[in-house]
């Protein structure tokens, strides 16, 4: 009799629950969700922080206010699972311990949506580093962003598991998202300082511990809420809580100085070969050559007149004695998209604006407006000029006699000699922010 030997079978190895959950349960929807998102929202807006870094800073944080209660609405999903599916009196009776079972479940949706995020804040970091004029990129927020969308699905998770009905995760994404948006919109108050997704704006930097304390304060929540609920010595989620209040209680005590200036923006960059000089803010200092190239056909204008102020400024607050405000490069999206002035005829009409510092007159002497005009149209004229002429030629008489008398104006002052030109021009910058009568000759 012969004997013939079995084959040997390889018994194959159980997958993990995590990579199990991970590649057919929710977690990959949720991953999507936290890259498509981000991705949509940045996408509408990608004039008013692609090119800036503090303006991409800003935006990936802003979508916050949406993605945290999405991704507790997805972990909530997820946390309803069994009960949907009627096998929770099933798992009840399996070996692995019933911590073990949530984290199972929770984390890989948990993962997916902070992967996702940070896939879309890499692609948007990516999208701003061709056009960035200056400054740096700002990663200081971003990672606690990441746990805070972890927190936030492990959180929905617990809320899933409590609550049976299938209408609680919209629900909680939809409170979510009004509890977020109304603590924002305070000025102050605890919410406001406990708020993860509170708006920032692009001229602040937080506090080096800021983001650390903010992390420990939502994981610490959530870490005592999974513990209470799964955990066989619930009493160990009192070292989390007790980590989530104190580090609650270091942000809500320092309030508003969780957020100091940025250092960068208080610093210019200068071109001091022209009169005035030309600074921008050290956040683009790389704009300075197309700035100045900009108003190149004032500054050349003005050269030889004197009254003038030193400098065209960008730095916050008022502008120092012997200085002027330049034109706003900020917010991006309007003078500044994608690292490129959009309209340099119109910044160099708002930098001549800016040199006759009337802005706060109500009412302007019949003369000094037309000084102004002819100047106006001397140095840099508006691009709207021709329009409101041709729309006065057409007008009634009295905007006719307006309009010729305007033409007359600047056709004295084309007319001057180069001498003569600058001593009305320095006689005329005298009346610098003037708006009755002056001393300005007249046209």
């Amino acid at each position: 009799m012969t004997l013939v030997a079995k084959p040997k079978t390889r018994r194959r190895k159980a997958a993990h629950p995590l990579r199990a959950e991970a590649g057919r349960g929710f977690a990959p929807w949720a991953a999507a969700a936290g890259l498509l998102t981000p991705a949509v929202l940045l996408a509408a807006v990608a004039d008013r922080w692609q090119g800036g870094w503090a303006e991409t800073r800003t935006e990936l944080h802003s979508v916050l206010l949406v993605l945290v209660p999405l991704a507790a609405a997805a972990g909530c999903r997820q946390g309803g699972r069994e009960r949907r599916r009627g096998t929770e009196e099933l798992w009840g009776t399996a070996v692995r311990l019933p911590l073990a079972r949530f984290l199972a479940s929770a984390l890989p949706v948990a993962l997916g949506m902070a992967a996702g995020y940070l896939v879309a804040a890499a692609g948007a970091l990516l999208a701003t580093w061709p056009y960035a004029r200056g400054d740096r990129p700002h990663l200081d927020l971003l990672p606690t962003d990441a746990v805070v969308l972890a927190a936030a699905a492990v959180a929905g998770h617990v809320v899933g598991r409590l609550i049976p009905w299938r209408a609680a995760a919209p629900l909680l994404a939809l409170g979510g998202y009004l509890g977020l948006a109304l603590t924002g919109r305070a000025d102050t108050g605890v919410g406001r300082s406990l708020d993860p997704a509170i708006p920032v704006s692009e001229g602040l930097v937080p506090v080096v511990w800021q983001p650390g304390a903010m992390a420990v304060w939502t994981v610490g929540l959530t870490a005592a809420a999974v513990l209470a609920y799964a955990a066989r010595r619930r009493w160990t989620a009192l070292p989390p809580l007790a980590a989530a209040v104190t580090a609650g209680a270091l942000l809500v005590g320092t309030g508003d100085g969780l957020w100091r200036t940025d250092p960068v923006g208080g610093r210019q960059v200068c071109d001091t070969s022209t009169t005035p000089q030309v600074c921008v803010n050290a956040r683009y200092g790389e704009l300075l050559p197309q700035v100045t190239a900009a108003l190149s056909g004032v500054t050349g204008r003005l050269e030889g007149v004197r009254n003038l102020p030193v400098r065209f400024e960008d730095h916050s607050g008022e502008p120092r004695d012997g200085e002027v405000q330049l034109p706003m490069l900020t917010p991006i999206g309007w003078s500044v998209v994608r690292g490129r002035l959009t309209d340099p005829e119109q910044y160099a009409w708002e930098a001549v604006m800016m040199l006759e510092g009337r802005g706060d007159c109500p009412e302007l002497d019949p003369d000094l407006r037309l000084a102004d005009d002819a100047v106006e149209h001397y140095l840099a004229p508006s691009p709207a000029e021709q329009t409101f002429d041709e729309l006065d030629a057409k007008g009634d008489e009295e905007r006719r006699r307006g309009l010729a008398q305007r033409r007359a104006a600047r056709a004295a002052l084309a007319s001057m000699g180069g001498d003569e030109r600058r001593r009305w021009l320095s006689a005329y910058f005298e009346s610098v922010g003037d708006c009755g009568a002056s001393e300005v000759p007249a046209l």
